[in-house]
């Protein structure tokens, strides 16, 4: 699992004492010009650095080799978030969580519903997450619930569809066979 690779970054890094790093991605204008005449943008990783007791001066800047080698915890992070983003629901979009909470399941490496919901109930409680993961384990469980509710009501629409579709048909057939008697009747 992608969370065991990021505590072994965490055990093996040693950290710079009063340097802080993030990594993240961030839309960058390009000089192109798209058929509609709009800017194009691409995505680029950046990091930002800051120093502690320094609110001033934050670096900025697009993320190079050195950066990511001198910062390998961080950028390990930054790279199990988008991996965990790409396949599951992003804790930012996970309306039951406080701000504190999704700051410390962030810095345990933990960036979806899917991720949390899937600790085991020992490594939740490890983490000091059982009750966030207990919310994150309603959360999907009433998700698939309402994702078996509307695959049957979309059923039943086909179905209600079909039937009106049968209806005008056994009309039309009626009709065709009203006629059919008068002129053999004639």
């Amino acid at each position: 699992m992608e969370l065991e690779m990021f505590e072994q970054v965490v055990r093996d890094n040693g950290k710079e004492e009063g340097v802080y790093a993030r990594f993240y991605d961030k839309a960058v204008k390009t000089n192109r010009i798209d058929k509609a005449g709009f800017p194009v943008f691409e995505t680029k990783t950046y990091v930002e650095i800051r120093l502690k007791d320094n609110t001033t001066e934050i670096f900025d800047q697009p993320a190079m080799p050195d950066k990511i080698k001198r910062f390998p915890r961080e950028y390990a992070l930054y790279k199990l978030q988008r991996k965990q983003v790409e396949e599951g629901t992003p804790l930012d979009q996970f309306a039951f969580l406080t701000a504190s909470e999704l700051a410390s399941l962030k810095a345990r490496g933990i960036f979806t519903v899917e991720a949390l919901s899937d600790l085991s109930a020992e490594k939740a409680e490890l983490l000091d997450v059982s009750a966030a993961r207990e919310k994150a384990r309603h959360f999907r469980q009433f998700n698939e619930q309402n994702e078996g509710k509307i695959s049957f009501e979309e059923r039943e629409k086909e179905l209600l569809s079909q039937v009106a579709d049968l209806k005008k048909q056994l009309t039309s057939l009626k009709k065709k066979q009203t006629k059919s008697k008068k002129e053999k009747g004639a």
